[in-house]
């Protein structure tokens, strides 16, 4: 790698998750760069594709805002949300009331859990001023299609009696008719996008139920019983709505929510990692960077599937800048990186190290790969 005697790196990371957030990985990194080369010039932007940890990478502290509100399984969690610069462009994280972390594994539930909460945080953005709003879609416990969320901004779901449905995904196959004359009117002055990192639809082998239902708790009866039930929620919505999400890129993110969120806010999919470096002005950060660091907890055949790497792979690629990733661990399919213009990847995992030693001590153990890798990569 030809490079001057005063290098510039860029460190642009998503978070590891159930670890360090993208600005703790930025952290670590660049302590290890600056202990290997201390002329470096090493600039930091963390990163997210449109799941958790998106509004922590784009909102400032101070805009933070902190709410109870129900849990994926109804019991109260404290949820963070907050404005851009702009102070009129909320982002609300769907994990922050709704995620998969919020619930031990052993009492995961994706028939029971719901988006309800993710609802409330919704409606509190709007009293507090939001015009715009940026719900991201990653990391959900739900498999609810979004209908949680759209009973806490007044939508009512009915079966056959004209009685609520339960909530979560057992409620689906109950559902008669779509109730939206006392749906919130100040939803309707809202403008929403909703980020996701994946492009799965609502049902099907490659569906919401399917692919993410086993991480959620669902065992094979839960899995087709959901995908019928998003499938006929899917034909409600089309039919009282006027939406049809069916098959519609995106709508599986979030357990549904993705179809959700067209369906019940009129919002428009977009790839997550695209909106967050367009946020960023990555392009710009790294225009004259001699080489970008960047990096997740696992890598595998999902990475460039819409995820931060993948983007800022793209960009790599345009401004013909090596790349490099630091993770975790690797999984089948990283091999595929490698042949997509990354130089070489570096995992924490080591013969001899825990999985929950690389957790607990993902930190330092970076700093100590970049203090040892940073000298190869620039001779290389």
């Amino acid at each position: 790698m030809e490079i001057h005697s005063r290098p510039l790196i860029v460190v642009a990371p998503d978070s590891f998750k159930g670890s360090l957030s993208a600005k703790a990985v930025c952290d670590w990194v660049e302590k290890g760069i600056r202990a290997a080369l201390p002329s470096a010039r090493v600039i930091k932007i963390p990163l997210a594709d449109g799941g958790e940890g998106t509004c922590e990478t784009l909102c400032g502290e101070k805009s933070m805002r902190v709410m109870q509100v129900a849990g994926p399984l109804g019991t109260k969690v404290r949820a963070r949300w907050g404005f851009l610069p702009d102070n009129s462009t909320a982002v609300i994280e769907l994990a922050q009331a709704s995620g998969l972390t919020l619930v031990r594994k052993e009492k995961r539930d994706p028939m029971r859990a719901s988006t309800f909460g993710t609802g409330q945080m919704i409606s509190q953005a709007i009293d507090q001023g939001a015009k715009k709003i940026w719900l991201t879609l990653g990391g959900s416990a739900t498999n609810d299609g979004g209908t949680g969320l759209a009973k806490a901004l007044g939508y009512r779901f009915l079966d056959r009696d004209g009685r609520d449905i339960r909530e979560g995904a057992a409620g689906l196959r109950d559902l008669d008719r779509i109730d939206a004359s006392k749906v919130f009117k100040k939803i309707k002055r809202v403008k929403f996008l909703a980020a996701c990192d994946v492009t799965n639809p609502l049902c099907g082998p490659r569906g919401a139920a399917k692919v993410y239902g086993p991480q959620k708790g669902a065992d094979p009866a839960m899995i087709k019983e959901i995908d019928q039930g998003l499938r006929h929620l899917a034909k409600i919505i089309k039919r009282d709505l006027g939406k049809n999400i069916l098959n519609v890129p995106g709508a599986g993110a979030a357990g549904g929510a993705g179809g959700g969120a067209i369906a019940f806010l009129d919002a428009a999919l977009v790839r997550g990692i695209d909106w967050v470096l367009d946020a960023v002005d990555f392009e710009s950060g790294i225009k004259n960077a001699d080489l970008l660091i960047s990096g997740e907890g696992k890598v595998d055949r999902q990475t460039l599937d819409g995820k931060t790497i993948s983007g800022v792979a793209r960009a790599a690629k345009k401004h013909k800048i090596p790349l490099v990733l630091f993770c975790g661990k690797t999984e089948k399919g990283h091999e595929e990186i490698l042949r997509r213009g990354v130089s070489k990847i570096y995992s924490l995992a080591r013969p001899g190290t825990s999985e929950r030693e690389s957790i607990l001590r993902a930190g330092p153990l970076l700093q100590a790969l970049a203090r040892k890798s940073i000298p190869d990569i620039i001779s290389a």
